[in-house]
């Protein structure tokens, strides 16, 4: 995705310990054409699966979930990272690493909103080393739904985390592929 490759050149910014600083494009403020086309970037590879359900996690592959299930018409169910009290006793749960978060993170999903009956597919902001993606898909097998495929906005191709999801045997799409972070900077290409 052309448009997004760009953005990411000329606002990303590499923080101490490997984060790739986008918050202004799908973070923290939120472009709406942008966000758009990667709804319809996402919906266009992903429709021919038949999805009935995209699943992402809080906060940041709300956008990009949102945007693909507006497209494709289906629900979009997020994990949360804390249990509300508002949620039904049986959830599904996993754990997951987060460097932005400095630590581990508990995700949760109601079986209310995710069971046998669903198709789905996951859309994300970041696929760097995989942990998220198979915490996320640790959740979908609780549930007895089907994994179609995997989406996400970018990816840190040099962290390998597509090779670590491969077992998963489902699609994977991204929509820019971050090569290396170094002194030269971010080095971004479209996705794959």
């Amino acid at each position: 995705m052309q448009a997004l490759v760009e953005a990411i050149r000329e606002q990303g910014s590499i923080l101490p310990g490997g984060i790739l600083k986008v918050d202004g494009l799908v973070n923290h403020q939120l472009l709406p054409g942008l966000t758009r086309e990667m709804g319809e970037r996402f919906a266009a590879g992903f429709a021919p699966l038949r999805p009935n359900k995209v699943v992402t996690i809080e906060v940041s592959g709300i956008a990009p979930a949102l945007a693909t299930a507006l497209v494709l018409n289906v629900p979009l169910v997020y994990a949360r990272k804390k249990k509300p009290i508002t949620m039904h006793e049986v959830a599904y749960t996993a754990q997951s690493v987060s460097r932005t978060k400095g630590g581990v993170v508990d995700l949760f999903v109601s079986s209310e909103y995710l069971g046998t009956q669903d198709r789905v597919i996951v859309i994300d902001d970041f696929l760097a080393s995989g942990g998220t993606l198979r915490a996320l898909t640790a959740i979908i097998r609780q549930s007895g739904a089907e994994l179609l495929g995997l989406g996400c906005v970018i990816e840190k191709g040099f962290e390998e985390g597509r090779a670590k999801l491969a077992d998963l045997g489902v699609p994977i799409l991204t929509l820019a592929n971050i090569v290396r972070m170094g002194e030269e900077g971010v080095v971004v290409e479209p996705g794959r």
